[in-house]
């Protein structure tokens, strides 16, 4: 980094989560009566007087009303007077902006997002919550909104780079849904300078005539100073990354070792041939495992770092390990859940030193099935910190030592079920980036996978189910892993589509995971594979925690928790003290399930979404001196206005446009996946191989441009 860079030690703003929940039972209804009743627009204190609120109600009232119109459903106009909401077309939500300037609502009650063009879009910016008044349909046909008012400013920081032209400094945001730039008077510029990289307050809002007004806050350093991208993208998705004063005091009450006052009332499985298998890279250990034959059957022992022992409930702690939800992995650094005195310290399950864990214990059938279990609070040893390629290599030349042995055995009976099952199982390629001394990439390679990276995913499985199950039966609330059946139109698209290759998804309406499981089976060999695969993922929903036991669509399981990795999320240490509960005669109580469950689904999206864009930030650094060449690919994407190519040699894509694909008409045609030139009948479908040439690559928007090779 630069040697300008300074870095606030306060902890940085988040935006204000509010729930927004049902009206007090007391007035929500008549709070809505009386304004039906007076059929115009009412005073608060008028509504107050017509609601019968007397003085000892009042903050009843009050608290109703501002839920009210939160929620959407009332509305304040310009004079301040309340009306209900659906007599005028009002809706309330929060704003999504788009880089080209105009915008969506999306609102609270659920509804379609409503259209808000650029015009509408001058006097608010992405992430406010707005009221709209809905009237009309765009080109498109989506619902068209006018602002009616800003109810809520979002209060954070705006991280982007300094410029300054025609005697103007001004902040282009990096969050390209921040769609205009911010003024910087120099007064408040501080010691920045342009061409540096800063995060700015609001200091002024924007209008119809002005532009938004800010004050650097912080500087963090030249645009191109190794990590910055992990720094640009830690405040543009507002991922909390310094921990609070209270929580770094806190620990200093940890301590270093397992003490013996830990060691009450838990079970001694130090004898035990433990050891943690996980990749090259990897400084905390979530989980150990450890497998016996036992009869026909296996026994299996899954050990998760006891994590709760150590994070309290509503401590400094937990609150902000709840904030994070999750630790969010770039390339070359990670941003932990928790502090690394116990991510990487005692809550570690490091190699020959006692530990505190839960142990799920398993007695495995030998047709994979699971015969019972239980759960219950150790102290153990790993034996050795093992990696995926050297247990992959000491298997396949048939020099394991027995306690590895025993854990493929295990691994393979667990497969034959999961097989049994009709879990869907796709194949996928992963990659990873090797740097160079100046942080730069030196190169993208593909990591293969082995079986002792799915020996370690179907023992985690089995003992997730486990918890599942264990929760269910006792119907305490949790966090389940839901991965909810696909919906009907995507089955019904995905069976016109297949009809066309002769191929058919069993099931009906309603598919079962195995049918999903069965047709990837026929479809292996087949040229197309790649592209049919790609197909039937896209189909499938996204897997959210929730609190409402829906399933595991893909894994083929009725109740799927998360358990394994409490060092990484907050569902699994959740999922810990609910099963302490439970042991111990109790329920864990005083949760809101469905708050968290939406909190820590919006953690993980932006965790990914934040991974995603520091990626993609090096892969068009590290593609900039590549333009010019012209490389093999396949189409991996196909929309309206181009063709997503990714190239085989470097595992990054770029777009095609539409206007580079020759003297044509295109029509998309979604269903199929393709582009048709109505005139020469030209096609170019999902997987279809492409060659083309690297035109254009622009690091600040993440672009890379491609054009055929044909073109050249």
């Amino acid at each position: 980094m630069s040697k300008n860079r300074r870095t606030d030690s306060r902890p940085q703003p988040q935006p204000k989560r509010r729930r927004i929940g049902a009206p007090d039972a007391a007035f929500g209804g008549e709070i809505l009566g009386a304004l039906e009743r007076a059929g115009a627009p009412l005073t608060r204190h008028e509504l107050e007087k017509a609601a019968a609120a007397g003085a000892r109600d009042r903050a009843g009232f009050a608290a109703a009303l501002e839920v009210l119109e939160r929620a959407g459903r009332v509305v304040r106009n310009r004079a301040g007077s309340y009306l209900v909401a659906k007599r005028i077309d009002v809706v309330a939500g929060r704003i999504e902006g788009h880089r080209d300037g105009f915008g969506f609502l999306v609102p609270d009650n659920g509804g379609p997002d409503v259209f808000m063009p650029q015009e509408e879009m001058r006097q608010a910016m992405h992430g406010d919550r707005a009221s709209v008044r809905v009237g009309g349909t765009d080109s498109r046909g989506r619902p068209m909104g006018v602002l009616v008012e800003v109810l809520e400013r979002a209060d954070r920081r705006i991280v982007g780079r300094l410029h300054f032209e025609h005697g103007v400094l001004y902040l282009a945001p990096e969050d390209k849904r921040f769609a205009q730039n911010i003024l910087v008077p120099p007064a408040e510029a501080g010691k920045a300078k342009a061409g540096q990289v800063v995060t700015v307050e609001l200091v002024a809002q924007p209008s119809k005539r002005t532009q938004p007004v800010g004050r650097v806050a912080e500087v963090l350093g030249a645009w191109d100073d190794p990590g910055m991208e992990i720094e640009i993208a830690l405040r543009k998705f507002d991922l909390p990354h310094a921990f609070s004063r209270k929580s770094l005091a806190a620990l200093r009450a940890v301590p270093d070792e397992v003490r013996e006052a830990d060691l009450k009332g838990r079970r001694d499985l130090r004898a035990l041939h433990f050891v943690t298998i996980d990749g090259e890279t990897a400084k905390d250990f979530d989980d150990a495992v450890c497998a016996v034959r036992e009869g026909q059957g296996h026994r299996l022992w899954v050990a998760i770092a006891d994590v709760s022992h150590y994070v309290r409930e509503r401590e400094a702690l937990d609150q902000d390990a709840r904030e994070r939800s999750t630790s969010v992995s770039f390339p070359r650094r990670v941003i932990p859940m928790l502090p690394e005195k116990l991510s990487n310290g005692i809550c570690s399950l490091n190699p020959h030193v006692d530990r505190l864990a839960m142990v799920c214990e398993i007695a495995i059938t030998p047709r994979g099935t699971i015969a019972r279990y239980e759960f219950y609070a150790a102290v153990f040893r790993s034996h050795a910190r093992l990696t995926y390629d050297e247990v992959w290599k000491r298997l396949a030349l048939g020099k394991a030592p027995q306690h590895l042995q025993q854990l493929h055995e295990v691994f393979r009976v667990l497969l034959a079920a999961r097989s049994r099952r009709g879990a869907i199982d796709f194949e996928s390629v992963e990659t990873k980036m090797e740097f160079g001394p100046d942080g730069q990439i030196r190169q993208i390679v593909a990591v293969p996978r082995n079986d002792a990276h799915r020996l370690i995913e179907e023992c985690m499985l089995a003992a997730n189910v486990c918890a599942g199950d264990f929760l269910t039966g006792r119907s305490h609330p949790a966090l389940y892993r839901v991965h909810d059946n696909p919906a009907e139109e995507k089955v019904k698209a995905l069976r016109e589509f297949l009809a066309e290759l002769g191929l058919a998804l069993g099931g009906g309406d309603k598919p079962k995971p195995k049918d999903y499981a069965d047709l990837l089976e026929k479809m292996k060999g087949r040229p197309d594979f790649t592209l049919l695969q790609t197909i039937l993922l896209r189909s499938l929903k996204q897997a959210v925690y929730s609190p409402k036991n829906l399933g595991h669509f893909g894994l083929a399981f009725d109740a799927y928790v998360h358990f394994t990795s409490p060092i990484r999320r907050y569902p699994d240490l959740l999922v810990h003290r609910a099963i302490k509960a439970c042991l111990a005669g109790g329920r864990y109580e005083g949760q809101n399930w469905e708050e968290l469950g939406r909190h820590a689904s919006e953690c993980e999206r932006r965790a990914d979404d934040a991974s995603r864009d520091v990626e993609n930030w090096l892969k068009c650094r590290y593609m900039l001196q590549h333009v010019g060449g012209v490389y093999e690919g396949r189409v991996t994407g196909v929309t309206a206005f181009g063709l997503f190519v990714t190239l085989d040699d470097f595992f990054v894509d770029g777009l095609v446009h539409i206007s580079e694909l020759g003297r044509d008409y295109y029509r998309f045609e979604p269903t199929r996946h393709l582009l048709l030139g109505e005139r020469t009948g030209k096609r170019y479908r999902l997987a279809d191989r492409m060659r083309v040439k690297l035109v254009r690559v622009d690091v600040e928007s993440r672009k890379i441009d491609f054009v055929p090779a044909e073109k050249v």
